[in-house]
Parts: C-alpha cells; structure tokens; sequence
C-alpha cells in the first residue's frame, strides 16, 4: 500500500492539507477534494477535535471514497501515530524527524514522511528506512535548497510543505527543482473558504492547481 500511496500523491502532484474544529467541515472539505480529483489528502492532528473528526472522516472514506488515501499529519510521537492507524489513518507525516515513528512505521510497512530542514535530518532519515521526504518548512527553505541537494539524495522523494502558493510560478520552481508534489495547506484551503463554506470555490481552485501541475509536467 506505501507504493500505491505515494504513486497517488505523485500523480496528483499536490497534497492538499487542512484541520477544523467543526466535523462536518472536515466532512465536506474531503468530499470537495474528492470532486475535484484528489485520492490522498492529510488531515492535521492540531486540535483538541481532531481524533474524533478524523475517526468520522474514516467512516466516510469507507462508505464514500474507497480509493481516497486519508492521511494523518502533525503527529510528533509513537503513541498517537498507533492511536491514528488503528482509527484508520492510512500514513503518517510529521513537521520533524521523529525516530521513533519512523521505527514503527518501517517496522510495520507504513508510508512515513517526516519534516526535514538539513541535510543531517534527512540522512538520519534515509538511515532508518524512510523514502518519502517533507521539505519543511519550505517557505524558509526555498527550490534553491531543494535544487542543491537532489544529487546528494538520488534514491529519496521530497515534497515541500508551507508557503507553497497556487500558481505556476511558485510550483515551477519548485518542480524544475526535483520535488514530486508539493503540499498545500492554508494558500489552498484558506480560512475564508472554510469559514464561508465556499466548498465550489475550493474544488475549482484544487482543479487549478491540479492542471497547472499537469500542464508544468509537460
């Protein structure tokens, strides 16, 4: 399944990202993504609702969207990475290298993408089985950084994560750098469109995104 989620990600090029309170927001954002074409989204432990919303959200996914990839994301230790995947999280991702997840997730064959901003944190990661790579944060890191270690890390996929924008001109650059996808959080899914529940607006702004990085690709 770690192939079959990363094939997903890579073909879709973006890995839109969110977290709201409100359980049926979280409900409806997923079935706009859906709409508009997304099979693997990460849905960010960063509330005090979010177990709970992402339990409902699983339930969903299963009796609404079979081939969606429900991932769970800003998990920064092992207890609550077992807690996610027994509720049906299907990866992991974190804003940093946490040894301890990547132990119990290459132990079980589970896709885990760590946050790295130095080459160190990604060798430590490479040297623990892991292959998939979040650049973060990569507003702060830049396509520049990506451009100059990709040759150092043949064998890893990055994807950078924070202050990535929706337009061409921002993913260019980071495509042309070696990445491939890039994540997406609130420049995708703003607080406005969740706010407003402006879920048209968000599935013709995920098409965009999903055209333009087809239309980049060649």
């Amino acid at each position: 399944m770690e192939n079959k989620i990363i094939d997903a990600i890579i073909a879709q090029g973006v890995l839109p990202l969110y977290f709201n309170a409100d359980e049926t927001v979280s409900i409806n954002i997923l079935r706009t993504l859906y709409r508009a074409g997304i099979r693997a989204v990460e849905y960010t432990n960063r509330g005090a609702e979010a177990f709970a919303n992402f339990t409902a959200m699983v339930n969903i996914r299963n009796s609404e969207m079979p081939d969606m990839y429900l991932g769970i994301g800003t998990v920064k230790n092992r207890p609550d990475a077992e807690k996610y995947i027994a509720a049906g999280a299907d990866y992991l991702i974190s804003p940093g290298f946490v040894p301890e997840i990547a132990t119990y997730a290459v132990q079980n064959n589970i896709l885990y993408a760590p946050g790295c901003m130095t080459p160190t944190e990604i060798i430590a990661a490479e040297n623990s089985g892991i292959t998939f790579i979040k650049l973060f944060p990569g507003n702060m890191l830049g396509p520049e950084f990506m451009g100059s270690i990709k040759s150092v890390f043949p064998k890893l996929l990055f994807m950078p994560t924070g202050g990535v924008e929706p337009t061409a001109e921002s993913i260019s650059g980071w495509l042309k750098a070696g990445v491939c996808a890039v994540g997406m959080g609130s420049q995708l899914i703003t607080k406005e469109l969740m706010d407003y529940k402006h879920y048209e607006t968000l599935e013709t702004n995920t098409k965009k995104v999903i055209e333009t990085i087809q239309s980049l690709r060649g």
